[in-house]
Protein backbone atom coordinates (compact mmCIF):
# COMPACT_ATOMS: atom_id res chain seq x y z
CA UNK A 1 0.00 0.00 0.00
CA UNK A 2 0.99 3.64 -0.52
CA UNK A 3 0.38 7.23 0.83
CA UNK A 4 0.82 10.05 -0.82
CA UNK A 5 3.03 12.51 1.79
CA UNK A 6 3.16 15.96 -0.07
CA UNK A 7 4.21 15.57 -3.32
CA UNK A 8 5.91 11.87 -2.93
CA UNK A 9 4.47 8.46 -2.09
CA UNK A 10 5.37 6.50 0.83
CA UNK A 11 5.72 2.85 0.62
CA UNK A 12 4.23 0.79 3.35
CA UNK A 13 4.17 -2.64 2.04
CA UNK A 14 6.84 -5.09 0.78
CA UNK A 15 4.72 -5.79 -2.15
CA UNK A 16 5.04 -1.90 -3.25
CA UNK A 17 8.68 -1.86 -3.15
CA UNK A 18 8.70 -4.73 -4.85
CA UNK A 19 6.73 -3.34 -7.86
CA UNK A 20 8.52 -0.07 -7.57
CA UNK A 21 11.97 -1.44 -7.51
CA UNK A 22 10.71 -3.39 -10.88
CA UNK A 23 9.65 0.12 -12.22
CA UNK A 24 12.93 1.75 -11.50
CA UNK A 25 14.84 -1.00 -13.08
CA UNK A 26 12.43 -0.77 -16.57
CA UNK A 27 12.45 3.08 -16.80
CA UNK A 28 16.76 2.99 -16.06
CA UNK A 29 16.61 0.72 -18.65
CA UNK A 30 14.48 2.81 -21.02
CA UNK A 31 17.15 5.73 -20.26
CA UNK A 32 19.87 4.22 -20.85
CA UNK A 33 18.85 2.52 -24.51
CA UNK A 34 17.93 6.04 -25.17
CA UNK A 35 21.01 7.48 -24.27
CA UNK A 36 23.38 4.55 -26.60
CA UNK A 37 20.76 5.18 -29.30
CA UNK A 38 18.68 2.74 -29.14
CA UNK A 39 14.72 2.43 -30.24
CA UNK A 40 12.43 4.64 -28.30
CA UNK A 41 11.39 2.65 -25.47
CA UNK A 42 8.25 1.88 -24.23
CA UNK A 43 6.21 0.15 -21.00
CA UNK A 44 3.60 0.89 -18.61
CA UNK A 45 3.90 3.02 -15.60
CA UNK A 46 2.78 3.83 -12.05
CA UNK A 47 -0.78 4.66 -13.15
CA UNK A 48 -1.13 1.69 -15.46
CA UNK A 49 -0.63 4.25 -18.76
CA UNK A 50 1.75 3.00 -21.32
CA UNK A 51 4.24 5.88 -21.92
CA UNK A 52 6.65 5.61 -25.30
CA UNK A 53 10.02 8.00 -24.37
CA UNK A 54 11.94 8.92 -27.68
CA UNK A 55 15.19 10.79 -27.30
CA UNK A 56 12.84 14.25 -27.50
CA UNK A 57 11.49 13.34 -24.16
CA UNK A 58 14.24 11.81 -21.88
CA UNK A 59 13.79 14.88 -19.79
CA UNK A 60 10.23 13.21 -18.35
CA UNK A 61 12.00 10.19 -18.45
CA UNK A 62 14.71 11.11 -15.57
CA UNK A 63 11.70 13.24 -13.54
CA UNK A 64 9.83 9.31 -13.41
CA UNK A 65 12.90 7.83 -12.46
CA UNK A 66 13.87 10.82 -9.14
CA UNK A 67 10.33 10.05 -8.49
CA UNK A 68 10.59 6.43 -8.03
CA UNK A 69 13.99 6.80 -6.38
CA UNK A 70 12.36 9.66 -4.04
CA UNK A 71 9.21 6.90 -3.34
CA UNK A 72 11.87 4.26 -2.30
CA UNK A 73 14.19 6.45 -0.42
CA UNK A 74 17.32 6.33 -2.81
CA UNK A 75 19.58 8.98 -3.40
CA UNK A 76 18.48 11.54 -6.46
CA UNK A 77 22.07 12.75 -6.63
CA UNK A 78 20.49 16.30 -5.87
CA UNK A 79 21.97 17.66 -2.84
CA UNK A 80 20.83 21.00 -2.73
CA UNK A 81 21.81 24.45 -3.84
CA UNK A 82 24.74 25.11 -5.43
CA UNK A 83 27.13 27.81 -3.90
CA UNK A 84 29.80 29.23 -5.63
CA UNK A 85 32.30 31.66 -4.05
CA UNK A 86 34.28 34.53 -5.39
Amino acid sequence: MTHQCGNHYVLTSPEDRERYEGWLRDAEQALHDLRTGRQARAFVDQNGERVEFLPSNAERLRAYIMELRVALGKSTGVSGPMRFRA
